[in-house]
């Protein structure tokens, strides 16, 4: 039994040392595979979110460029700011211009006469300043279309403006100038831990969240020292051990470089990440690993050591600093956490400003479309009023009826706003187009009754079914019979002719008695109007014409030969082959 004893106390403790050796070199050979997968597996994660973001960038770069660059284009059509020029009386168009800026959300609204003087402008403090040698008044005037140009001013700020030469009767009369604002991206991603930047074609940086790169070749820019820097904190605590080979060093420090093309002059975007996140998450698992290692070599010392007070004082001290190792762990791993949703909830914070910007762009269409069915409505009350005092309920009720009609019109109008929203499908439907025009005619009738409009209507007895968006129509239709009654404001009987006929097309055609249309030519252009001012922009034939030729169908006028102007609409129509295989 004495021998038996000292034999085991004799291979206790080599087999304890083997136990020892063994688990030390599985928990490094797991170390080392783990971090090599995870290294790998998160850094392409990490990638791929950076590319992700860099679509983001350079889709809203490209959106805002977009926006501004037809503006120039409408505004040297503009007749008000034709006639200021040929007049030289400036006293309203600067207040034009900014009611302009603050429409289409530009940064500021240039308007130079042919010297390059600024005769106009957003920014009162510009009046009187010359701008002779600015690349924009200076491309303007070599340039037919609208032209592009940036510039370094002298406070290290990129300036982009789209510019355009004003022509009347074929000579050049002055520039328009609208200023992109690209600085609110430089901005927004400084909030971000990535280093971003742009180049134009030319490899030189344009847009930068580190201010000093701005002209400089990316090159050049990358190998400026000057901390402390946003792309320093990008880089801080990026781990050298790691298995992937960093794409760049700036500062001396490893980073991720991913670059992207925006689709707009050869511009490309870039942008540095570092590894610090991904050497976060990836510690975060081994460290976890590492203790769940330790806790078995600790299980492995009481196992062996469980007869002897030592050891069991050794187990205990080994034990309370795990646990200690543990708690600091989870409140990392909180911390951890914590950061991961504040960078969620920001994302999130971000889609729904673009996406509350684009509804903020469609409001003032919808609410112009929302003004009629009021009217009507402030009418149909008042009636509806009077037959209730007169005590005639019956005819009160018919008016209540065409209010709750409207009501319904306009919540489709706020359905067709959502749907926007959702960036869903147009509601195409198939319907009787002879349906849209009693609807419009309808919601029009307390206009026509007041003005005591003569209506004479041709409809035909068979269905004339279309697959179009109903609300749209009935908008275009609403639009044309409102100009009508404009047209014959001034005449003594005013009178419409409704007439719709069949054959390839579905063709709807309206006469009035009215004064006629003196420009044709450019009738459907944006802003052309004949109406005085404050009672239109001259938009809605121009959208009219836009929602016509969406459907696939034609907008045109002409002057009657009896006087009085002309619209034709012409719309596909649903044939029965067609209507069979939709449903």
């Amino acid at each position: 039994m004495f021998n038996a004893r000292s034999l085991l106390r004799a291979w206790r403790r080599p087999l304890m040392r083997g136990v020892w050796v063994l688990v030390l070199v599985l928990a490094g050979f797991s170390v080392w595979l783990t971090n090599h997968f995870l290294t790998e597996r998160f850094t392409e994660t990490t990638r791929n979110q950076s590319e992700l973001r860099q679509a983001l960038y350079a889709g809203n770069i490209i959106s805002e460029l977009q926006r501004a660059q037809v503006v120039p284009l409408l505004l040297s059509r503009d007749p008000s700011l034709i006639g200021a020029l040929n007049s030289s009386d400036y006293l309203t168009t600067s207040q034009r211009l900014i009611e302009f800026r603050d429409e289409i959300g530009a940064k500021s609204i240039l308007m130079l006469d042919t010297s390059g003087r600024a005769v106009a402008s957003t920014d009162r403090n510009q009046l009187g300043s010359n701008h002779r040698t600015a690349p924009y008044f200076v491309e303007a005037q070599r340039a037919d279309s609208t032209v592009f140009t940036l510039h370094l001013q002298e406070n290290n700020a990129m300036e982009f403006a789209y510019s355009r030469l004003i022509r009347h009767d074929n000579k050049g009369i002055g520039v328009i100038v609208v200023e992109v604002d690209l600085g609110k991206f430089e901005r927004q991603w400084a909030g971000i831990s990535d280093a971003v930047l742009v180049t134009d074609s030319q490899g030189t940086v344009i847009l930068s969240t580190e201010p000093r790169w701005r002209g400089h070749p990316l090159k050049d820019a990358l190998d400026e020292q000057d901390p402390p820097s946003a792309i320093q904190r990008a880089i801080e605590a990026t781990a050298d051990w790691s298995f992937i080979p960093p794409d760049a060093y700036i500062f001396g420090e490893a980073v991720m470089r991913t670059d992207g093309r925006i689709p707009f002059q050869g511009w490309r975007i870039t942008s540095f990440t570092a590894y610090s996140s991904i050497r976060e998450r990836v510690n975060g698992v081994l460290a976890l690993e590492i203790m769940g290692f330790a806790l078995l070599l600790a299980g492995s010392f009481w196992w062996l050591s469980r007869k002897a007070r030592s050891d069991r004082r050794v187990a205990l001290k080994e034990s309370a600093e795990l646990r200690q190792l543990n708690l600091r762990l989870q409140r990392e791993i909180a911390e951890r956490e914590k950061a991961e949703r504040s960078l969620e909830v920001a994302e999130q914070t971000l889609a729904q400003s673009s996406k509350l910007a684009a509804l903020g762009e469609m409001s003032a269409a919808v609410s112009h479309e929302l003004n009629q069915p009021l009217a009507a409505m402030r009418t149909y009350l008042a009636g509806a009023r009077l037959l209730l005092q007169r005590k005639r309920p019956e005819e009160a009720l018919s008016s209540f009826q065409r209010i709750d009609d409207l009501i319904g019109r306009m919540g489709a109008i706020t359905r067709q706003l959502k749907s926007y929203a959702r960036k869903g499908e147009v509601a195409f439907e198939p319907f009787d187009l002879r349906d849209a025009v009693s609807s419009a005619l309808s919601m029009m009738e307390p206009q026509l009754r007041t003005r005591h409009v003569s209506i004479t209507r041709s409809l035909p007895a068979e269905p004339v079914v279309i697959r179009a968006d109903r609300l749209r129509v009935e908008q275009v239709l609403v639009n044309l019979f409102r100009n009508a009654l404009d047209a014959t404001r001034e005449v003594d009987a005013p009178a419409l002719e409704l007439t719709l006929s069949t054959g390839d097309t579905a063709t709807l055609t309206l006469r009035d008695n009215g004064h006629g249309i003196e420009d044709l030519e450019n009738l459907f252009e944006p802003f052309y109007t004949t109406k005085a001012p404050g009672d239109g922009v001259g938009l809605g034939l121009a959208i009219s014409s836009g929602i016509i030729n969406e459907l696939g169908g034609r907008l045109t006028a002409r002057n009657g030969r009896a006087g009085g102007a002309v619209f034709e609409l012409q719309l596909p129509i649903l044939r029965q082959d067609s209507a069979t295989a939709a449903e």
